[in-house]
């Protein structure tokens, strides 16, 4: 039993189902770990939600209002410090968007450094990861997209889209899974694990129960989305990506519910300092408590606020360093155009630039010479063609801000 909070907001606990577990015959599991994992174990049986009642304390409450209101501050702060008419308000919700993807991702153990989640973008990455963590971006937006519609439809295709380059999930994403689901240190079998998911014929009914909890509208959003991720975690309704997909689920509540207008909020930075403590929470969830996954969210959207701030005065920063870098060029110059797109881009190349400014090769080429000549942009390759050229300052920016969590 791990420890609960203070004060607890009791829920009922998952029930119990025991079943026997044979290692398949053509496992290639040794002898002694098909005898290890060999045996009966219990799965879960979630309790339903759509119709839960929760009581939360005083203290909670007044934590989950100040979680909420920095949400809220740091959407509103976006737009006040970039001016809701720029053309840098674009990419910079775009670069809070792909960390909190990458934040998300490294919860799973899916590390990329920010460079090469930009060539990933330009399908220039030779990174496994980086492919990985770009399918979870787009996931993210797929969540964003759905808000307005949440329902078993909108999970699965956000599963599909997470998963569809993910090699050998080609033919299970957007699908609810099949077979049992368990969270341990073995692939053997569910025998010891930390948790085992539901049966596979209980998860529609429970994905139903979820859609309809989600729905209400008597719930604060950040408790909502928090019981939410917790009763998906434990559902755990596909074979893989049930922790991106969760994660991307509370950014769709979110917005659904108007915590969020334009901006992607870190919450996984937040959840990502201590994640120990995610865990543990989503299993004192699983044994009748609500009260810490609350508390973690309610912490992670605080930690969001703050770090998220202090990443859009630095990227703000370099903006107007390369507009002074560039006051030189003529004010229709595509070179002055193609600066904004670079904080949601920080590594570009030629058809890069084209697609963003809507012009021919030439015009392109002409822009990132000018922000070479200017410092803005440095060509790291060192070939004659298929050059690829960077915004060193966000990339630092960017790594300084995945440090901060670890230091943290």
């Amino acid at each position: 039993m791990i420890p609960l909070s203070s004060t607890p907001v009791p829920i009922p606990p998952v029930g119990r189902a025991r079943a026997f577990w044979a290692v398949p015959d053509d496992s290639p599991a040794s002898r002694a770990d098909r005898e290890r994992f060999t045996g009966s174990y219990e799965s879960a049986i979630p309790a339903p939600i759509a119709d839960l009642g929760l009581f939360i304390p005083a203290s909670l409450a007044a934590d989950v209002d100040e979680a909420t209101a920095a949400i809220r501050d740091l959407d509103g702060y976006a737009q006040q410090r970039l001016g809701p008419e720029s053309a840098a308000a674009g990419p910079m919700s775009a670069i809070l968007l792909r960390t909190e993807s990458a934040s998300s991702s490294q919860i799973e153990n899916l590390t990329v450094g920010a460079r090469q989640l930009a060539l990933a973008e330009l399908e220039e990455s030779r990174s496994e990861n980086a492919r990985l963590v770009v399918s979870n971006v787009h996931a993210m937006e797929a969540a964003l997209r759905l808000a307005n519609r949440l329902d078993a439809d909108s999970i699965l295709e956000m599963h599909r889209v997470l998963m569809q380059y993910a090699r050998g999930w080609e033919e299970h994403a957007g699908r609810f899974r099949d077979e049992l689901v368990w969270v341990g240190t073995s692939g053997v079998g569910p025998v010891g694990a930390v948790h085992v998911a539901p049966q596979a014929e209980l998860v529609p009914a429970a994905i139903d129960d979820l859609v309809r909890f989600v729905a209400r509208e008597d719930i604060p959003p950040i408790i909502q989305a928090a019981v939410a991720h917790a009763q998906f975690e434990t559902i755990h309704p596909f074979g893989d990506g049930n922790g991106r997909t969760g994660r991307a689920l509370v950014h769709a509540l979110l917005r659904g519910k108007g915590m969020t207008r334009s901006t992607t909020i870190p919450v996984s930075a937040g959840l990502l300092t201590d994640t120990q403590r995610y865990f543990d929470a989503l299993t004192a969830f699983r044994e009748g408590d609500a009260a810490p996954i609350i508390e973690r969210l309610a912490f992670a959207s605080r930690y969001a606020s703050i770090s998220g701030r202090r990443l859009i005065d630095e990227l703000d920063a370099v903006l107007i360093d390369a507009r002074t870098r560039t006051a030189h060029l003529r004010a229709d110059a595509a070179a002055l155009r193609l600066i904004p797109a670079l904080i949601g881009q920080p590594v570009i190349n030629v058809k890069f630039a084209r697609q963003a400014l809507g012009t021919n090769d030439m015009t392109a080429q002409r822009a990132i010479a000018a922000l070479v000549d200017a410092g803005v942009l440095t060509e790291r390759t060192g070939l004659r063609r298929n050059r690829v050229y960077q915004q060193e300052d966000v990339i630092a920016a960017l790594e300084s801000f995945a440090q901060r969590i670890h230091r943290r």
